[in-house]
C-alpha cells in the first residue's frame, strides 16, 4: 500500500450516504496520510455528518493516529454534480485533488504513478469494480468501459463521445480552478468537461489501471440503469 508523500485534498459529495460514507472515509485514510477531507454535503438527513465528523483529528492531542484526520463540511444548496466538485475545490488547501464519490471505496491507487500521469495528462481516472448488495456483477453498459489496460482520451461506443468518469478521478487543483466543471448540467458533466479539455484545449486524459475503487449500486445512481 502506497502512502501519498504530496499533500492532498479529498473532495466526497453527499446526500444521505450513511451506510457507505464511513467506509468511503477509512478507505481514502488508508492509502493517503492525513489528507483534508472536504465533505460537500447536500442537505443529509440521515446520520451522514455524524458519521463523517467520527474521523476528525482532534488537534489538542499530541500522539496523532492515522484513521482520525482533518475534515471541512460544506453545504450545498441547489445542488449540481459540477457544483459540487467546483464548491470542494474552492474550500480546498492543497495541491493535488482526489475526488471520490460517498459509495465508493477505494482500493486501490498507485500515487507516485497518479502525480507522474498528471505530468502530460490534465487528469486521471480509475477502475470502478460495480458491486450490488455486496457482489460484484457483470460489466455491462458504462461498466464495460473500465477495461484491464491504461487508455488516453477513452472514446465511448455507447455515448459517442470521449469517457471520462469523475467518481474516482485525480487532478492538479490549479486544474480545477482554470477549468471548472459546467454547474448547469444535472449529469454528464464529466463527459463534457472531457470533451472540452481534449477538443478545445488539446489536453489528454489518462484511464489508469493503478487507481481503482468498488463502486456500491444507489437507488438512484442513473448510470446502473441496464446494469
Amino acid at each position: 500500500m502506497v502512502k501519498l508523500k504530496k499533500k492532498i485534498s479529498v473532495i466526497i459529495r453527499d446526500k444521505n450516504k450513511e451506510q457507505w460514507v464511513g467506509h468511503c472515509i477509512q478507505s481514502v485514510l488508508d492509502f493517503i496520510d492525513k489528507p483534508e477531507i472536504i465533505i460537500v454535503d447536500d442537505n443529509s438527513t440521515d446520520k451522514s455528518i455524524k458519521i463523517s465528523s467520527l474521523f476528525i483529528e482532534d488537534p489538542n492531542l499530541e500522539k496523532k493516529n492515522k484513521n482520525y484526520t482533518k475534515i471541512k463540511f460544506v453545504k450545498i444548496n441547489n445542488y449540481t454534480p459540477g457544483k459540487a466538485i467546483n464548491l470542494g475545490v474552492k474550500n480546498s488547501s492543497n495541491q493535488y485533488i482526489l475526488v471520490i464519490s460517498a459509495h465508493c471505496i477505494l482500493k486501490k491507487m498507485n500515487t507516485d504513478k497518479l502525480i507522474d500521469y498528471l505530468h502530460q495528462n490534465i487528469a486521471v481516472f480509475g477502475n470502478q469494480i460495480p458491486i450490488l448488495n455486496g457482489k460484484k456483477i457483470k460489466r455491462r453498459y458504462i461498466w464495460s468501459h473500465f477495461a484491464d489496460k491504461n487508455v488516453i482520451n477513452m472514446f465511448s461506443k455507447f455515448e459517442n463521445r470521449y469517457f471520462f468518469h469523475n467518481a474516482l478521478s485525480f487532478f492538479k487543483k490549479e486544474t480545477l480552478i482554470k477549468y471548472p466543471f459546467d454547474e448547469n448540467l444535472y449529469g454528464k458533466e464529466d463527459r463534457y468537461w472531457a470533451a472540452s479539455m481534449i477538443n478545445n484545449h488539446k489536453k489528454n486524459i489518462i484511464y489508469s489501471t493503478d487507481f481503482e475503487a468498488e463502486h456500491n449500486y444507489t437507488i438512484n445512481g442513473s448510470t446502473w440503469k441496464n446494469f
